[in-house]
């Protein structure tokens, strides 16, 4: 999809159009409701968001108009400019393939242009998969893409609901867990990063959640030498996803 399309295709409006796009097979990323809607075709809608599991989010009608000042009725989609996998639908085709199955998961990503920067470094860093929750990410648009440098398009982007669910298939299916954290105590060039793996990465000012360091078997940082911090989360991921690289080619 050309990125004058994506500009033209970002989002429908209205209780009905949004209803035909998600009949139609529409990719739907996520949908804005007006607080206090009621009525049958809402009722239809909200039957068809849970069925297909799309996010919605209750707004007030100021944040709607916002977006669009004509009649919206209380409703508005964005269009996804990509396909979402299941992460248990993939995994089995990577094992298949023959492959040591390299997945990053992100958490808390929203910034468009680290989501894009990410995903131009995992491609090319030859990640399989990328996993986002279904809420609390960075919107995939035009400025996803332009920092994806089109990435976007070659690197399936699973989204979940259950980002735990999806960890513990993951373990359960034989991959280990790295997190990045500026909590671990490994350096992770000292870490054995070979093999079937999950990368988690967090964003730089909440790191990853309490709940899904859980799910990590190792915990690895990035040293800092500087008064600074933290790395951006895309120079971070980059680092990490490299250094994955790196042990991969050595132990080929």
């Amino acid at each position: 999809m050309r990125e004058q399309e994506i500009e033209k295709q970002e989002w429908v409006y209205g209780i009905r159009p949004v209803i035909e796009a998600i009949e139609s097979g529409k990719e739907i990323e996520k949908v804005l409701l007006q607080r206090g809607l009621s009525g049958v075709n809402y009722k239809e809608l909200m039957g068809l968001l849970r069925d297909h599991q799309i996010p919605y989010q209750v707004v007030p009608q100021e944040k709607l108009n916002r977006v669009t000042r004509k009649n919206h009725q209380g409703v508005i989609a964005y269009i996804s400019p990509v396909i979402f996998y299941k992460i248990d639908q993939l995994l089995p085709a990577l094992f298949e393939q023959g492959k040591e199955p390299f997945i990053l998961v992100l958490d808390k990503v929203t910034d468009v242009r680290n989501f894009g920067a990410i995903l131009r470094s995992a491609h090319s860093a030859g990640v399989d998969a990328v996993l986002v929750p279904d809420k609390g990410t960075a919107a995939l648009n035009s400025g996803t893409v332009k920092s994806s440098a089109g990435a976007i398009f070659k690197i399936p982007i699973c989204r979940e609901r259950n980002l735990k669910i999806a960890l513990k298939y993951l373990t359960d299916s034989g991959l280990r867990i790295a997190a990045v954290t500026e909590k671990a105590n490994n350096l992770y060039f000292k870490e054995n990063l070979t093999g079937p793996l999950v990368l988690i990465m967090g964003s730089e000012g909440e790191g990853i959640s309490p709940e899904y360091l859980k799910f990590a078997t190792t915990k690895v940082k990035i040293p800092m030498l500087g008064e600074i911090g933290s790395l951006n989360v895309s120079v971070a991921a980059a680092v990490i996803m490299y250094e994955v690289v790196r042990q991969r080619m050595e132990n080929s």
